[in-house]
């Protein structure tokens, strides 16, 4: 009996001591809480405005995070394939398909596309980064990109410009408008096919992001990136807010 006794008094003891580090921890806790909350009033503020807590101010600048790296493809007056990669670029249209490519006048292309009234896009992975960035550091007028790269033009069927062969995704693309911007002039140009090596399609026939393994380009800093990983798809990830 005794010895029944001594156990219900250590479970009684172990138990109080439970309760007691349950309390402090709490205690602990709740002050955490009470200073984190303290931390945001001190940024927010009552009124919720602070300088400190409001997203600074840039400025008017073309900064905006990624963009494409594209190699646009055209021939000048003499029939001479030239390649370069510019900063402004992308698609601006679904019904046509067209995409958008922005050239300041003093550039060699831009005269190829005035001639031609036609370009290639190029779309390049990883393993082209190098050419990619030679490609927008120097003018076709002095030297031949294709050559000093080792590069293949081929001339498209469709429109009166050179593709990339070794490129992976390509884009057929005659002009549709010009418009003038101030230091760029905007070529708009309609799709008129898109070929693709066979080994970067997916299961459904479409170019497969992981498989192109394409970059971008981060104004501002003048850099290169890699792209990430597979995040989702569109409808289900939409969904996820939607159902909840």
């Amino acid at each position: 009996m005794k010895c029944y006794n001594s156990i219900i008094w250590i479970l009684v003891i172990v138990l109080l001591v439970s309760i007691g580090i349950l309390v402090s921890c709490g205690k602990d806790n709740q002050a955490d809480v009470e200073e984190q909350s303290k931390d945001v009033e001190s940024v927010i503020g009552e009124d919720g405005k602070n300088e400190d807590y409001v997203k600074k101010s840039l400025g008017a600048r073309s900064i905006l995070l990624p963009t494409p790296v594209w190699v646009i493809g055209s021939y000048d007056k003499e029939g001479k394939p030239n390649i370069m990669t510019p900063a402004w670029v992308g698609i601006c249209c679904s019904r046509p398909p067209c995409v958008t490519v922005s050239l300041r006048k003093a550039t060699y292309t831009f005269g190829n596309i005035m001639e031609r009234e036609a370009f290639s896009v190029n779309i390049a992975s990883e393993s082209f980064a190098k050419e990619a960035a030679y490609f927008g550091s120097v003018s076709g007028r002095n030297v031949d990109k294709f050559s000093i790269t080792e590069l293949t033009p081929i001339k498209s069927d469709l429109v009166d410009a050179p593709y990339i062969k070794e490129f992976p995704l390509v884009i057929e693309c005659k002009l549709l408008q010009t418009i003038e911007l101030g230091l760029h002039t905007m070529f708009i140009g309609e799709i008129m096919d898109v070929k693709a090596d066979k080994f970067i399609l997916g299961e459904d026939g479409l170019p497969d992001m992981l498989k192109l393994k394409p970059f971008v380009f981060a104004p501002g800093s003048w850099e290169f990136y890699k792209t990430g990983g597979y995040l989702g798809e569109i409808d289900s990830l939409a969904e996820e807010i939607k159902g909840g």
